[in-house]
């Protein structure tokens, strides 16, 4: 099979999909992999390290018009939409519920859309883990930092000192964002409090932090009463393939305290917050009634080298898998890779992102009949 690398073009990513080592890899396998120039230069790995290993580095359109498999990071951009040609694979994190245009496009050249985001082994989301488990490490620090008065937050230092208490976090989800995010808090020394639907989760972190967290159940009344006081909301609720729910409204941030600092981990595929939108990593933040809002899009990105290997541990397998059995025949025997399909030959297959858009999914052989 020909496998494509395209650099990525979203604002401020700079990972890439497949490292020197996971070419070699496909490479050893039989495959023939085209890298475009500079894609992995950003995550520190150079044309030149590609090229040890055979792969072929090429120009961007050069890379898409070989490859019957696109293995992208983020979803394509608009500008991107073109070179996709007619019944090509893309393997990527697709967050397709949020996007109906990429969505459309997607089913009008017939793409078969296998989004990171929607495999499951064993109950799991493993290619959502390692990018989960960094976003949520991440999501205290960038809180903290936002904290600063000069930053916009309340001027609170997230760890207190001496005779003064400390920042209190809000973590509404208890997933492996939530739970990152909750080990870093409490790290930290902060009043930590996690909401989660599930009381199985809570008491997971119950135990894990040995009380050090507050576990509360996620009810419409208790966000209410809990963001009065709280100085970091991180939002680290999932719905996979689908559009996350809105749990702080518009109305509700009036109730905040100026300066409290909401990272809204959740944007990709929406936002938990009415006041949520995507942001980039070099203008992250803005405000609305006085409550500073970080909703970058790709938080990883920002640790490009930790987030490219951490990525390429776990989808270099599935890549593989659909190279060396072929899309369709991986398509029909690999669970983790029909978990995967969102899109498929014109059609929405994946249930909840077909919910998102109003339409009824359709299985992969219900459209080959």
């Amino acid at each position: 099979m020909i496998i494509g690398v395209p650099k990525e073009i979203k604002k401020e990513e700079y990972r890439v999909s497949v490292t020197p080592w996971g070419v070699d890899e496909l490479r050893r396998d039989g495959h023939t992999v085209f890298v475009e120039t500079g894609a992995g230069e950003s995550s520190g790995f150079s044309d030149e390290e590609y090229r040890r290993v055979d792969g072929l580095v090429a120009d961007r359109e050069k890379v898409f018009r070989k490859a019957d498999l696109i293995v992208k990071v983020k979803e394509p951009l608009p500008q991107e939409y073109d070179l996709l040609g007619e019944g090509q694979a893309l393997f990527t994190f697709l967050h397709l519920a949020p996007n109906r245009e990429l969505t459309e496009m997607l089913c009008r050249k017939k793409v078969t859309g296998l989004g990171y985001e929607t495999l499951r082994e064993d109950g799991k989301l493993p290619l959502l883990f390692p990018m989960s488990e960094i976003a949520g490490r991440m999501a205290p620090l960038v809180g903290a930092y936002y904290l600063q008065k000069v930053k916009g937050g309340k001027g609170i230092l997230p760890t207190g000192t001496a005779g003064v208490k400390p920042a209190k976090a809000l973590i509404l989800g208890a997933g492996v964002v939530g739970t990152n995010a909750a080990e870093v808090c409490v790290g930290l020394r902060m009043e930590t409090v996690v909401m989660n639907r599930g009381m199985e989760a809570l008491q997971r972190i119950d135990e894990m932090f040995e009380g050090r967290a507050k576990t509360l159940p996620l009810t419409a009344h208790a966000i209410a009463e809990e963001i009065r006081d709280a100085d970091i909301i991180i939002g680290a609720v999932l719905v996979p393939g689908g559009r996350t729910p809105l749990l702080i409204t518009r109305d509700a941030l009036k109730t905040m305290g100026k300066g409290t600092v909401i990272v809204d981990v959740s944007v990709d595929q929406g936002g938990c917050v009415e006041t949520s939108r995507p942001t980039t990593h070099d203008d992250p933040v803005y405000e609305v009634e006085g409550i500073v809002h970080y909703a970058v899009a790709n938080m990883p990105g920002a640790y490009p080298r930790t987030s490219t290997l951490a990525l390429t541990n776990v989808t270099l397998p599935h890549i593989r898998s659909l190279a060396n059995q072929g899309i369709e025949m991986a398509i029909r025997q690999d669970p983790g890779i029909q978990s995967s399909l969102n899109t498929y030959r014109g059609e929405i297959v994946h249930r909840s992102v077909a919910d998102a858009m109003g339409v009824a999914a359709k299985s992969p052989d219900e459209i080959r009949a």
